[in-house]
């Protein structure tokens, strides 16, 4: 049987939809970036936490841990790396990083 989201105790709605719950999750500091430095491969603590710009180690553990139970993220003997699940949303993102690249060389 597959495992529910978390949809308790989403900040900023009362229904616990899972739209809220997954938004809820993606806008926590660091989350996407986590998401983003793990796309192409997996990366031991130490080296997505360089990646992360220093990012603080405490944090960052919060954030592997609710990727994790979200099945996002999991653990391997190589590091940290994207599930099939997580590598599906990070698939979700791909267009909007698209129109990030045109939007910043647009002009004037």
């Amino acid at each position: 049987m597959p495992r529910q989201a978390p949809t308790r105790g989403v900040r900023g709605s009362r229904t616990g939809r899972p739209i809220m719950a997954l938004l809820d999750l993606l806008g926590r500091r660091w989350t996407l970036r986590i998401l983003w430095e793990l796309r192409d491969q997996a990366l031991t603590s130490r080296a997505l936490r360089s990646a992360c710009d220093e990012a603080s180690p405490t944090i960052l553990q919060t954030r592997l841990t609710e990727l994790r139970e979200a099945g996002f993220v999991e653990l391997t003997d190589d590091g940290y790396r994207l599930t099939g699940l997580g590598r599906e949303l990070f698939q979700t993102f791909a267009p909007l990083h698209r129109f990030a690249e045109r939007w910043t060389r647009r002009e004037g």
